[in-house]
């Protein structure tokens, strides 16, 4: 499974990005997928997940009502919404994903894409 991330960039406190992660490769909808994200210095950090089939979902307390993750399996697709953007959510944001179960732990995914920089200026 290859993962590639789009969708970042430059965006004032309390704006919106919507990142992508498009996969290729078979059996996408036998993942779980997952966003976390990494700022200078830190060390990566979970953000969301959602299961296999889009039902089941889990937030980081830090994205909890501000940010919606969902995927498109027709589309071979992961999608992070971040509402009301906070200068602390600046980070390289990666997807991720996982075999089965949740990964909302680095060492349970199984693929990792690039990553994309997200920016919010104060």
């Amino acid at each position: 499974v290859q993962l590639v991330e789009s969708g970042g960039g430059l965006v004032q406190a309390g704006g919106s990005l919507r990142l992508s992660c498009a996969a290729s490769g078979r059996s996408f909808s036998s993942y779980a997928f997952s966003w976390f994200r990494q700022a200078p210095g830190k060390e990566r950090e979970f953000v969301a997940a959602v299961s296999w089939n889009g039902i089941g979902t889990h937030y980081a307390d830090s994205a909890k009502d501000r940010f919606t993750i969902s995927r498109d399996n027709a589309k071979s697709s992961v999608y992070l919404q971040m509402n009301n953007l906070k200068p602390e959510d600046t980070a390289v944001y990666y997807c991720a994903a996982a075999l089965g179960n949740l990964g909302t732990r680095v060492n349970e995914n199984d693929y990792w894409g690039q990553g994309t920089q997200v920016t919010v200026s104060s």
